[in-house]
């Protein structure tokens, strides 16, 4: 944990009792994620090379230029089989009308698949003849479906390749899912120190002598991945881990510059580069976001702060959020003066009230507020989605932040077979 006098670490709460999705609700959210994976994974691809999107018109080249998660030293950079986001989560939640919503997409290092694989196991310990009767689809093939994916992107010219997971070590808030992830693909979990780079391939130490590494699942933020290219000052990264990625000798998972696409900004466009790119209305809608670089927007945004949501483009987390119906006359003004100070850094959304479901808490069951985050592999032969996800819960009465470094908890997800 960060931000906390508890020390690092805190227990991460479970509720008994699953959330269950129907499978034709499945069926509608499974085929919404993948298109909307499929045309960020091209707006990557576009606007790291051609631009056509920016030159059409369909997205302000301000807009993306201005992102601070654009990498202009991903221009021009061959990502092997042009897959940029191999590991996505799709963040939704369910409005009063019943419809899904995307809530925002994750693109750079999404966690908490290590949580819903704990869940399921635990669910299965206290109710081990209920899933089989109740045809719930399993979970389980996730580090499966994953490794299988890092392994086609060695390249077919390696016989026997290694793949590692790269983490920032045990002081990072998701090393639980690292160390997990390893130890269920059967590959080795590795920090910065462990790797080196010479005549530009990357190379493993081991008490054998150095290994040479073909695949780096990596846990690291694009700007600690590197010293000599990005931070000067991260201890977290390999020294020369850009030049080999670029030079095509090693793969990296998911590709560096994906936070463009998942700028909260950025996310107003979806929707239209859906249609751009695939020719197609979206199946998942967003929710109503106002972007507080529009003047317009934002002179409405101020005129009802009490009934909106106000977040920074570029936190995750639950951190750098407003919620007007929470919020002090102070804190209101604190960030009044911050979004005319960087308009760009922020937008805005009506305060949604997420469904609910009952949980188990203090020895009677209540109603909490509920998201979900499905799991999106992409690879060279398409994406898979596990059935299910993390199901997030706001453990608070009333509260609506869901996020475990703000007090949420989790429950096991349901995707009931067909």
């Amino acid at each position: 944990m960060y931000n906390s006098g508890e020390g690092i670490e805190k227990i991460f709460p479970f509720d008994i009792i699953p959330r269950i999705i129907s499978n034709t609700e499945w069926l509608r959210i499974e085929a919404g994620i993948k298109q909307r994976l499929k045309a960020l994974n091209i707006f990557l691809k576009d606007i790291y090379h051609q631009q056509f999107i920016i030159k059409d018109g369909v997205v302000p080249a301000a807009l993306v230029y201005s992102c601070p998660q654009f990498l202009r030293e991903m221009m021009n950079v061959a990502v092997p089989h042009d897959v940029y986001t191999h590991v996505a989560g799709v963040d939704l939640i369910r409005d009063h009308d019943g419809e899904f919503y995307v809530l925002e997409d994750n693109l750079r290092t999404p966690s908490g698949v290590s949580y819903m694989l704990e869940n399921r196991s635990i669910t299965y310990r206290i109710f081990p003849d209920l899933l089989p009767k109740s045809n719930v689809l399993p979970v389980k093939d996730y580090p499966a479906l994953l490794y299988r994916n890092l392994l086609a992107l060695a390249g077919p010219q390696t016989s026997d390749p290694t793949v590692v997971l790269l983490s920032p070590g045990i002081y990072n808030s998701a090393y639980f899912e690292h160390s997990t992830l390893a130890r269920l693909m059967g590959i080795q979990l590795v920090e910065g120190r462990d790797l080196i780079v010479h005549n530009h391939f990357v190379y493993m130490k081991t008490t054998r002598g150095l290994e040479k590494v073909d695949v780096i699942y990596r846990r690291v933020d694009d700007e600690f991945l590197d010293p000599l290219a990005f931070r000067p000052d991260s201890a977290l990264g390999v020294p020369g881990l850009y030049w080999a990625y670029r030079k095509g000798n090693v793969a990296i998972v998911n590709a560096m510059g994906n936070g463009v696409a998942d700028d909260k900004a950025v996310y107003c466009y979806v929707p239209d580069m859906i249609r751009y790119y695939l020719n197609e209305e979206p199946i998942l809608k967003n929710v109503p976001t106002y972007q507080l670089a529009d003047n317009d927007h934002r002179e409405l945004v101020f005129s009802q702060m009490d009934k909106m949501v106000i977040k920074r483009t570029n936190e995750s987390g639950g951190y750098g959020m407003l919620i007007g119906s929470a919020a002090t006359e102070q804190e209101m003004d604190d960030f009044r003066q911050a979004i005319t100070a960087d308009p760009r850094s922020f937008i805005a959304q009506p305060i949604i009230s997420l469904s609910s479901t009952p949980c188990y808490i203090d020895g009677k069951l209540q109603p909490r507020r509920i998201d979900l985050r499905p799991f999106a592999l992409c690879g060279p032969s398409g994406i898979d989605i596990v059935p299910g996800g993390l199901t997030r819960v706001a453990l608070r009465e009333g509260s609506l932040i869901v996020n475990s470094s703000q007090g949420g908890g989790s429950k096991d997800t349901w995707v009931l077979g067909g």
